[in-house]
């Protein structure tokens, strides 16, 4: 499917894979594991106050959304910003990334014990239900995001550990 699924424009197209590959170098960067754990989160918060919630700063660049689960512990809503791979029909792919750290992502969690959530992508919520991708399908996941995304695996390898992958199918 890869970046002309959402832009029919091939030189615009063109542009966008250029700029993918350039951003998924860099945040696959020793420097940006390191510090994008601490510096993204709170610029992405003052962004969101700037926009009303609507744009998550990632999305100038990459496709993002905010996916807002309800917390497996405290039963709350969170509000997480995520870059996404879409799929046809509305459907997206996130990742459990967590800047290639060891730990998997609270979010994870709370998909796993609350499967209904939403999210907010181009400033329109879309209610969801979550689907973690089975073992034996992850190497099909990892092709398909890897056509969007290149290299975006090597997190898996460096964080050592299984990345989980959800499906969020629109509802």
């Amino acid at each position: 499917m890869g970046s002309a699924a959402f832009c029919h424009n091939p030189r615009v197209a063109s542009l966008r894979r250029g700029v993918r590959v350039v951003v998924a170098s860099f945040s696959r960067s020793r420097f940006f594991r390191r510090f994008g754990p601490r510096i993204m989160p709170p610029v992405e918060r003052i962004w969101a106050g700037l926009s009303g919630g609507r744009y998550p700063l990632s999305g100038v660049l990459v496709p993002s959304l905010v996916l807002h689960s309800i917390g497996a512990k405290s039963g709350l809503e969170r509000d997480s910003p995520l870059m996404y791979c879409p799929e046809p029909g509305g459907v997206m792919l996130i990742t459990g990334s967590n800047f290639a750290r060891e730990t998997h992502p609270a979010w994870t969690a709370n998909l796993a014990a609350y499967p209904d959530a939403a999210v907010t992508v181009k400033g329109r919520r879309i209610t969801v239900r979550a689907v973690r991708i089975a073992d034996d399908k992850l190497d099909e996941t990892w092709t398909y995001i890897e056509r969007q995304w290149p290299g975006y695996r090597g997190y898996e390898r460096v964080s050592g550990r299984t990345l989980r992958i959800f499906r969020l199918t629109p509802r």
